[in-house]
């Protein structure tokens, strides 16, 4: 064996056995999930645990899980992260938005992706298929899925002229996404123009701003918007603004359609990459993945208030309808 091969084997062996170790002797080794809202992210942390117990992991037993949520505040994700480098978790599970504040934070500790837009743009990994560094994870960027979402807007908004693209300016994730849309949306002849906002109180203002200035909003998920989801479809309702999202659980509370990954599915390859971590893997040689499964949902409640109808092949195609 070369002298570099027995070094980088002998670090390897160095971060597996402890936590071998731990786990033989009864000690629950740590998962620190920083997530952006506990509602939203219930369901999927619920597919994350599962996936880990079948795994052979029980939460309680060989392993405990702490839940942080921000609430799309910064502040409280600096906060969180501090408190588990503290509490010496030997995993974080978060999302695109905090990932680079938790990285800054900490080289050592392993941390897993489980949304992340682009993590290569973002800096946060190398590559997808070599991510180096402590950082994996799942990266939902796909070059059409923005193209799909206005495609599926235009199907139910024929007339469809001018858009607004609603998005957090302060990470650069959502605003990448945000300028993607732009101009894909410029580049299919409709009159795009984005709304920046950088906390909750920015909101209700920026929906006077737009109120008859535009046809639809596109809004671009992320720990702000989850966290202050209620408030915006309430405001895009009121506006009579259809709106196009990226989960189906916004759908549920008013939005009018979701296309996007199955976020559940995103959590169990989440789960499956803590496990190899677990078991002795550097983050860095687990490649990033990408979603397998995308999902449309379309709330026919709200078409109907806003006067829209689906046509049928759409409503056909749709993996859930709420009427």
């Amino acid at each position: 064996m070369r002298r570099r091969e027995f070094i980088s084997f002998i670090g390897i062996t160095a971060i597996a056995r402890p936590l071998a170790l731990r786990a033989q002797q009864g000690a629950p080794l740590r998962i620190g999930v920083l997530g952006a809202d506990a509602t939203v992210w219930n369901s999927w942390t619920v597919a994350f645990v599962t996936r880990l117990r079948e795994l052979g992991w029980i939460e309680g037993e060989t392993i405990d899980v702490e839940y942080r949520w921000a609430g799309g505040s910064s502040k409280r994700v600096s906060d969180f992260t501090a408190e588990f480098l503290r509490q010496h978790v030997d995993v974080i599970v978060t999302y695109g938005s905090a990932a680079a504040v938790v990285k800054q934070a900490t080289t050592t500790i392993p941390i897993v992706l489980a949304v992340a837009f682009d993590p290569v743009s973002a800096g946060l990994v190398e590559s997808l298929a070599r991510p180096g560094g402590n950082v994996t994870g799942i990266s939902i960027q796909q070059p059409d899925l923005i193209s799909k979402r206005l495609d599926l807007l235009r199907e139910v908004m024929p007339r469809l002229h001018r858009l607004v693209i609603m998005a957090n300016a302060g990470y650069a994730a959502p605003v990448l996404e945000a300028e993607r849309a732009k101009a894909t949306a410029q580049a299919l002849g409709l009159e795009a123009a984005r709304l920046k906002i950088w906390v909750s109180e920015d909101i209700a203002p920026a929906f006077e701003v737009i109120r008859g200035k535009t046809d639809a909003l596109y809004v671009v998920s992320d720990a702000l918007i989850a966290a202050n989801r209620t408030l915006i479809i309430t405001l895009a309702l009121s506006a009579r603004l259809p709106t196009i999202l990226s989960y189906g659980d916004y759908v549920e509370a008013g939005g009018l359609m979701s296309f996007g990954p199955n976020y559940a599915n995103l959590f169990r390859q989440a789960a499956d990459m803590v496990d190899k971590i677990l078991r002795g893997t550097k983050p860095g040689d687990i490649p990033v993945e990408q979603p397998s499964q995308f999902e449309l949902v379309i709330n026919l409640n709200t078409a109907k208030a806003l006067g829209i109808t689906v046509p049928a092949s759409l409503l056909a195609n749709a993996d859930k309808v709420i009427q």
